[in-house]
C-alpha cells in the first residue's frame, strides 16, 4: 500500500515538474535548464524503479565463527592415547556465505549461495524460481534435496541452537542438480504442504559410501526426493515430516550398475509458548539402504567383501527461553540435543556414534546470536577387523564458543 502511495506522490510530482517547466519555456522561447533536466530525468528514474514487476538486486547471507578446544581418547587393543588440540576461528564450523538474490518481475527469483568454509570455496546452492501460484513453486538448477528438515531449514548457523551439526543428518541430504515442486495447501483448519524432486542422484563409491552433487548423471536413471508435512493444528506449532528418496547409485557399465539406494526420514517441529518460556523442539531419524554389492579388498586386490549397507542417523533436540522476562534474561536460551549415528558393519568405515550436547545461547537480536557448547562424543569402531579398518574406542569433549549473524 505504501509503494503505491509513494508511486501516485511520485507522478504527480512529476507531472508539476513538466507542467511548471513548460510554462517557463514558452515564457522564455528558450531552452530549458540542464538542472531542470537534470532533476526531471532522476525523478523519472526513481518513478520506474518503483514500478511493480521490474528487477530488483540484493544481496544477503551469513557468518559462522568461533572458538573450539576438545580433549580426544583413543583406546585401542587395550592402549590408549590422549590428544589435545584448539582453534580460533573453529575450523570444522567457520563459514562465510554472501547469498545473491535477482528478482525478475514478480515470478521468477535466482538465487546464488557461494560458501567459504573448512578452508576453501563451494557453492550451497544456485537456482531459479517460478511462482505459477500461491501454492506452487517450480524450482530448478543446484538443490538442496527435501529430504527431512534440517539440512535445508534448520543447519544455518544463526538458526541452529548448538554450535555443531547433529552427526549424519546434514551428510544424508544431498545438494544435486535437478528440478523441484513444492507448495502447500489448506484442510481446514490444518495445512499440508509438499517437495518433490528429480536429480541426478547419489553416485556408489568403490568402498560403499555415496557421493552426491554430479552435474553429469552417471547412469541412465534419476533419483526422485519427496517430503509431505502435516500441520495438524491451527495455530501451526506443530508440523510431522515424512520423506523419502529412490534412485540407482551405480555407475552405468560399472559391476555397480544395478546398485540401488533406499532412503527415509522422519522428521517433527513443535514451537509453542507455554508462559512464560518458549519451548522449541525439534527430531528427525534417517534411514538408508543400499543393496549389498561385491567390493575390492584394498589390502588384497585378487579378494572382495561385502556387507549389510545400512545406515540410521537421528537426533533430539529441545530448547527453552524465557521470552516473556521482563529483563536481559529474555536473551537467553538453553539448548540440549542428543544424537545417535551408526554405520555399516564389517566395512571399512563402520562406527556406532553418540553425542550429547548443551548449550546457553545469547541473542543480540532475532537474527544474531553468541552460542557456549559443549559436547561429548562417543564413537564405537564396528569396521572389519580382517580389512585392517578397526580403530578401536573414541572419546571426545570438545567447549565451543561460537558468534552467528544471519545479514
Amino acid at each position: 500500500m505504501k509503494q503505491h502511495i509513494a508511486l501516485k506522490r511520485s507522478r504527480w510530482l512529476l507531472a508539476l515538474i513538466v507542467l511548471t517547466t513548460s510554462q517557463l519555456y514558452s515564457q522564455t522561447s528558450g531552452s530549458l535548464d540542464s538542472s531542470i533536466l537534470d532533476r526531471l530525468n532522476t525523478l523519472e528514474q526513481q518513478v520506474n524503479y518503483k514500478k511493480p514487476g521490474n528487477d530488483h538486486f540484493m544481496m544477503v547471507g551469513l557468518t559462522t565463527f568461533g572458538f573450539a578446544a576438545s580433549k580426544n581418547t583413543n583406546t585401542l587393543n587395550g592402549v590408549g592415547s590422549t590428544s589435545k588440540n584448539n582453534s580460533f576461528p573453529d575450523a570444522d564450523n567457520f563459514e562465510f556465505s554472501p547469498m545473491f538474490l535477482w528478482r525478475h518481475g514478480t515470478k521468477f527469483l535466482m538465487e546464488f549461495e557461494p560458501s567459504f568454509n573448512n578452508n576453501g570455496l563451494s557453492v550451497n546452492w544456485a537456482d531459479v524460481s517460478y511462482f505459477a501460484a500461491p501454492n506452487l513453486i517450480i524450482r530448478a538448477g543446484y538443490l538442496v534435496l527435501p529430504f527431512g528438515t534440517y539440512a535445508k531449514r534448520e543447519a544455518a548457523g544463526w538458526i541452529d541452537k548448538l554450535a555443531t551439526d547433529p552427526m549424519g543428518i546434514a551428510d544424508m541430504t544431498p545438494t544435486d542438480y535437478g528440478v523441484e515442486v513444492e507448495g502447500g495447501l489448506p484442510l481446514g483448519s490444518m495445512k499440508l504442504n509438499y517437495d518433490v524432486a528429480l536429480s541426478n542422484g547419489n553416485q556408489l563409491l568403490g568402498d560403499g559410501t555415496l557421493a552426491s552433487g554430479n552435474i553429469v548423471d552417471n547412469n541412465n536413471n534419476k533419483t526422485v526426493t519427496a517430503r509431505i508435512g502435516w500441520l495438524p493444528f491451527s495455530n501451526s506449532s506443530l508440523e510431522l515430516g515424512v520423506s523419502g528418496m529412490f534412485g540407482k547409485v551405480g555407475d552405468m557399465g560399472s559391476p555397480y550398475a544395478n546398485a540401488v539406494g533406499n532412503m527415509y526420514a522422519f522428521d517433527l517441529n513443535y514451537v509453542k509458548t507455554f508462559s512464560p518460556v518458549l519451548l522449541n523442539i525439534k527430531a528427525q531419524y534417517n534411514i538408508q539402504n543400499i543393496t549389498n554389492e561385491n567390493f575390492i579388498n584394498p589390502n588384497d586386490s585378487t579378494q572382495s567383501y561385502t556387507f549389510n549397507n545400512h545406515t540410521t542417523a537421528g537426533f533430539v533436540q529441545c530448547s527453552v527461553r524465557p521470552t516473556e522476562a521482563n529483563n536481559f534474561l529474555k536473551n537467553f536460551e538453553l539448548a540440549g540435543r542428543y544424537t545417535s549415528y551408526n554405520l555399516p558393519g564389517n566395512s571399512t568405515f563402520g562406527t556406532n556414534q553418540h553425542t550429547v550436547t548443551v548449550g546457553l545461547d545469547y541473542w543480540l537480536s532475532w537474527r544474531t546470536v553468541l552460542k557456549a557448547t559443549y559436547e561429548t562424543y562417543t564413537g564405537k569402531s564396528t569396521a572389519s577387523k580382517v580389512l585392517g579398518s578397526y580403530n578401536g574406542l573414541t572419546n571426545t569433549n570438545t567447549f565451543y564458543l561460537q558468534f552467528s549473524i544471519q545479514l
